[in-house]
């Protein structure tokens, strides 16, 4: 067994943990809450990826896309991240020794890595291709390159609940 740090045990056992955890309708909120916030963040941002492989919606700018949907996307994520501590922290002890979860850290890292790229390079060139109906390969590889590491998160994460 592995040694689980001292900050990992304070959160699993500290008071806010274990309300969570053994709460009747705390814990079940905070999931339904996460799993929703992703519905809307990852949907959202999966249209949009649509969008940046030229798959859907061809003919809408792509900077408007992005001004209308980004919002409604980091919104989600905000709630999705916030839900997903208070998840972590429910169970500290078992999710950090769930080699599920570190992998979905791992995906999560190469999502938030992915968009970052996209936001300080790739996206900087939007004016030369806003329009085109079908995108550069560089910006058809963000759109790709976020559908399937988010599409990894999501699994990880599923699997992380159910390997405790």
């Amino acid at each position: 067994m592995q040694d689980v740090p001292g900050i990992i045990h304070w959160l699993n056992d500290g008071y806010i943990g274990t309300a969570i955890r053994e709460s009747t309708w705390l814990f079940p909120i905070v999931e339904s809450t996460h799993v929703l916030a992703l519905a809307i963040s990852i949907g959202v941002l999966i249209w949009f990826d649509f969008r940046l492989l030229g798959i859907s919606m061809r003919y809408r700018p792509v900077s408007q896309l992005h001004e209308q949907l980004m919002p409604v996307a980091m919104t989600g994520f905000v709630i999705m991240f916030i839900t997903g501590v208070l998840l972590f922290w429910s169970s500290a002890t078992k999710t950090y020794l769930n080699e599920f979860f570190r992998i979905k850290l791992v995906f999560l890292f190469l999502a938030g890595v992915n968009a970052l790229v996209f936001e300080l390079t790739t996206k900087r060139t939007i004016s030369e291709w806003d329009k085109a109906p079908i995108p550069p390969a560089r910006v058809r590889l963000a759109g790709l390159l976020s559908i399937v590491t988010w599409t990894l998160v999501i699994a990880a994460g599923r699997a992380t609940a159910y390997h405790f």
